[in-house]
């Protein structure tokens, strides 16, 4: 084991001088994202197709955020573009660890159309997902859950519940929309509401999952008749034709989006990556690949409306769903991730 331990920590630090030397070369670009699948789809979508049209090479690394900043306060970032959620660029931002973007060099941002919240000081936005409402579709003899008060409906829907753990921010909003506060009212939550709600359905809740293929998973085996889940890890199943449907109404949207660190090797080169990505094209690209809505208008433009209709941009679902609010989950955060975890204890 020992040995073991140190071959691997070996390679580990061979693969992060390979990459910053590379980094530093000027040759290639060093992207941090998600990987699994999202890599995946990055790759196929944005990083093949810009380096044929530029001739550089993409690399690709999945640091975690603390590492990241690690590398940034040390002045010597392995990474040229951060791909991560708008929470985090705000908070990149916040610490000192991310460039001011000039938007004179992101020539796919001018007119286009992007919500004035993705444009932000040191990161844009660059895809849109969303946590929904799921059911079993036999589970309520022909009836359909439509919002997230049928939801908390016990009598007239019921069965088990799965709601979202600590994997993202306790899901307040949809308590209180299930308790009548109106989408453009619910910022600033009010929390001790929120939590009295909770509490109406705290009972029936089987589960509160922690990966993003749980609620999915619980469903398929019919271990819940309703959970909150990412809408695109719920197409795969879809697909294969499980008896699911999910419902766009009080959809709680959020962004991943494009950050320059402070310090990075190959600025130039990373303009030049995010300004591809943003092209209207390119976007209709990668959302015809993995349920990614784009966050530029015209590249609906480019896509079907079987494809656009599974999208949480598609401006119908704009209009039924909502952003999250950056500002106050940073703000309130810590305060309450710590109320929700005695919650679920007690």
């Amino acid at each position: 084991m020992i040995a073991t331990g140190a071959t691997s920590v070996s390679l580990a630090a061979c693969q992060s001088r390979d990459v910053r030397s590379t980094a530093r070369s000027g040759g290639s670009l060093v992207v941090r994202d998600f990987g699994g699948s999202y890599g995946e789809s990055n790759r196929k979508a944005i990083y093949d197709p810009f380096t044929r049209e530029t001739g550089i090479p993409v690399k690709v690394v999945n640091f975690g955020h603390a590492q990241m900043l690690a590398q940034i306060k040390e002045g010597r970032p392995q990474f040229d573009v951060m791909d991560m959620d708008m929470s985090n660029l705000v908070r990149f931002e916040h610490e000192g660890a991310s460039e001011t973007l000039d938007y004179g060099r992101l020539k796919s941002t001018r007119d286009a159309g992007i919500a004035e919240s993705l444009l932000t000081p040191n990161g844009v936005g660059k895809n849109y997902w969303a946590s929904v409402l799921a059911y079993r579709t036999d589970a309520f003899g022909g009836r359909k859950p439509g919002s997230w008060a049928d939801f908390w409906d016990l009598g007239t829907f019921p069965g088990s519940r799965a709601l979202q753990g600590t994997v993202d921010r306790p899901e307040l909003e949809f308590a209180l929309l299930a308790d009548g506060v109106p989408l453009d009212r619910l910022y600033p939550l009010d929390v001790d509401r929120a939590f009295r709600v909770l509490d109406e359905v705290k009972g029936s809740v089987r589960t509160f999952w922690e990966h993003g293929a749980e609620p999915g998973e619980l469903l398929e085996r019919d271990r819940v008749a309703a959970a909150s889940t990412w809408a695109g890890r719920l197409h795969p199943l879809l697909e294969r034709g499980s008896p699911l449907a999910f419902e766009w109404n009080g959809a709680r949207r959020q962004s991943n989006g494009y950050g320059i660190p402070r310090g990075a090797a190959n600025p130039d080169a990373a303009y030049r990556l995010i300004d591809f990505a943003l092209r209207p094209e390119v976007q209709a690209h990668i959302a015809r690949i993995s349920p990614d809505g784009p966050v530029v208008p015209a590249a609906y433009g480019y896509l079907t409306e079987s494809t656009a209709v599974n999208l949480a941009s598609t401006p119908g679902h704009l209009l039924s769903g909502f952003d999250l609010d950056i500002g106050w989950w940073l703000e309130n955060q810590d305060a309450v991730t710590r109320r929700w975890q005695a919650w679920v204890r007690d």
